[in-house]
């Protein structure tokens, strides 16, 4: 539950296009998604967990400047596929263990999606072998055939709402699975699967900031919270009703001062209880770690209090424990209970700024990144 004295352990690093792209690990391998600056190219990169040695790299032309950075998105992979969304727009399907090109999209060209300012943050998820991306222009959401490539099905999108920075999560409600999306323009789920995928079964236009990066939160019993930055603060709502005539029930909406909100990172669900960091704009408690009951996002619980802030740093839930990044990348260790904040260590790992990307944990190794620098560190329990 400590550190080591030095610190820990860094097993293996390596320098990245300026940006905030995060890895996604599986069976041993870590893919991401960079931006290479000399070539001018998006690159999808494998890399070796145990040693970081790269295995291959897909990349493609597109000229992009800084703007907070390049890079933004996680890849999805199982076992056959891997699939990057890039800052552009642009997916790619790869096969997940040599790199092969299977096919690509242009969003912006394909489905006249616009580019949200600082570019795509939304990362794509693979289902049953079905990519689910939000292009957010003719398409709301569609569903994209792993194999050739082929769109199964997709939502329409009359209202003209717009693809924000947040991602499309799953949720099961009543037998029904959905997916849920938080557009520029309001919130939706939408059908996944079976003879009616991708239809809209329920929206709402309550909460609509311009600026959507979190994700939507799925709590249990059809509830939903959703925050988001600059100013906007937070709503949870529940979804109630059955298939065909399903309702939306606004149950708590307000700012960043009264209670849980998020800029960038999507808040923790864990005890039927959700965590977070404040945004800068939460008065007293900005930059704090907090946490509160699932059916109250109103009344905060307890906070980690002013010495401990953390800016727009990301956080996980692993092994009992939340690891939190600041952004000057300093990692500390916190246990993971509903009672009280319980600080255990932390270390600054990183020299870097903008430690933003979310972190990524495997077979006991820790995957952080500032805006230049990805790092894997030794987290096993001595």
């Amino acid at each position: 539950d400590k550190f080591p004295e030095n610190g820990p352990e860094i097993l293996w690093s390596m320098e990245l296009g300026e940006g905030h792209a995060a890895p996604a690990i599986y069976n041993g391998e870590v893919y991401i998604l960079d931006y290479i600056e000399e070539e001018k190219a998006d690159a999808l990169r494998c890399f070796s967990l145990e040693t970081g040695t790269e295995l291959w790299r897909r990349s493609y032309k597109v000229h992009i400047k800084r703007n907070h950075g390049i890079s933004r998105t996680i890849p999805a992979v199982n076992e056959d596929y891997i699939i990057s969304l890039g800052p552009k727009a642009q997916v790619m399907c790869c096969d997940r263990k040599t790199g092969n090109l299977l096919w690509g999209l242009d969003l912006v060209k394909d489905f006249q999606a616009e580019i949200p300012f600082w570019y795509t943050g939304q990362c794509p998820m693979i289902i049953d072998n079905v990519a689910i991306i939000a292009p957010g222009g003719n398409s709301l959401l569609m569903g994209v055939d792993c194999i050739s490539g082929d769109i199964l099905w997709e939502t329409p999108n009359p209202k003209h709402w717009k693809m924000s920075h947040s991602s499309v999560m799953p949720m099961e409600f009543n037998g029904q699975n959905m997916l849920v999306y938080a557009a520029v323009g309001g919130i939706c789920g939408v059908a996944a699967d079976g003879e009616n995928a991708g239809e809209i079964l329920w929206q709402m236009t309550d909460f609509d900031p311009n600026v959507v990066a979190p994700s939507p939160l799925i709590l249990k019993n059809g509830k939903i919270f959703m925050t988001a930055g600059y100013g906007a603060g937070s709503v949870l709502f529940q979804i109630k009703g059955v298939a065909g005539d399903y309702k939306v029930e606004l149950l708590q909406e307000f700012k960043p001062k009264q209670g849980m909100a998020s800029e960038q990172q999507t808040a923790i669900y864990f005890q039927d209880h959700i965590f977070t960091i404040l945004p800068k704009d939460a008065g007293s408690k900005r930059n704090q770690f907090v946490c509160c009951q699932a059916d109250d996002a109103m009344n905060i619980l307890w906070t980690s209090g002013k010495e401990e802030r953390y800016g727009l740093g990301p956080y996980v839930l692993a092994d009992g424990k939340f690891f939190i990044l600041k952004d000057d990348g300093t990692l500390s260790i916190v246990k993971a209970t509903t009672k009280r904040f319980e600080f255990l260590d932390k270390f600054k790992v990183l020299d870097g700024h903008d430690a933003w990307g979310p972190i990524a944990i495997a077979d006991g190794r820790l995957l952080m990144r500032d805006s230049k620098t990805l790092v894997c560190i030794d987290i096993k329990q001595r």
